[in-house]
């Protein structure tokens, strides 16, 4: 970092989704801190290459860290957040904070269960999941606006169909390949969900504080999976002031 510019943030977003489901966020965070803030492209998302070959979450990691600033703080939301932590175990040293956003943690048998089944379905018949999925994040009734929905709808269906089956089978089973190593985590690290997440459930997050030493959880009342899109000021807030309370006097 040159002279005293603050460690830059590092947004990194879920399966089948790009950077900008993060513009709500940054534009909240924008109001708080001037704070360099990066959204990137997992890979095979948005403006990156399709995904050919071996997808597991050590290989996703070394693809992001390869377009990491020297150092940064994480904000990893869904598949994000397991890679964020994966980043955090094998690049310990690039990563200043690390938070958690509708992370998954240690999947009993029946949650295991549960998302395979929403992979098969996407094996099957890619528009029905997708369809599926919007309704999952965005049910009846729901504080989104139409048209916001409509452009989730519009990234999710605009997925290249190999690269968003191998992204997830990576979220599939990245919390059984990173489960073990969570006890490695040694920075800052903040796990944030909402109460109403049917996927990435408080218990999960709960979990996920119990095994990596130091970190605190927060559940938001009332919100489900999509909170960078849901609850973007309260995540911005809540972020911000877990940064500023972590960093250094020379970050």
């Amino acid at each position: 970092m040159a002279g005293n510019e603050p460690t830059p943030l590092v947004l990194l977003h879920g399966v089948g989704l790009d950077r900008t489901v993060w513009d709500g966020f940054r534009t909240e965070f924008g109001r708080l801190s001037d704070r360099e803030v990066l959204a990137l492209d997992l890979p095979g998302h948005g403006e990156r290459p399709p995904w050919r070959g071996t997808a597991d979450l050590a290989v996703y990691a070394d693809d992001v860290a390869d377009r990491l600033p020297p150092r940064a703080h994480l904000v990893g939301f869904s598949l994000g957040a397991l890679i964020g932590q994966a980043l955090a175990v094998r690049h310990g040293g690039r990563v200043a904070s690390l938070v958690n956003v509708s992370s998954v943690c240690r999947r009993t048998e029946a949650e295991r269960a549960a998302v395979l089944a929403r992979l098969e379905q996407a094996v099957a018949d890619f528009d029905a999941a997708a369809e599926a999925s919007i309704d999952r994040w965005y049910p009846a009734g729901t504080s989104v606006d139409a048209d916001t929905v409509e452009r989730t709808r519009t990234v999710l269906l605009g997925n290249d169909v190999e690269s968003f089956l191998a992204a997830y089978g990576v979220f599939a089973w990245g919390d059984a390949e990173i489960g073990p190593d969570l006890g490695r985590i040694r920075q800052p690290t903040l796990n944030v969900t909402g109460a109403s997440d049917p996927g990435s459930t408080p218990e999960m997050t709960h979990r996920l504080t119990e095994r990596i030493a130091g970190s605190r959880a927060v559940v938001v009342p009332g919100a489900r999976h999509m909170l960078p899109v849901e609850a973007p000021r309260e995540l911005a807030e809540t972020i911000h002031h877990f940064i500023e309370e972590s960093s250094t006097e020379h970050d």
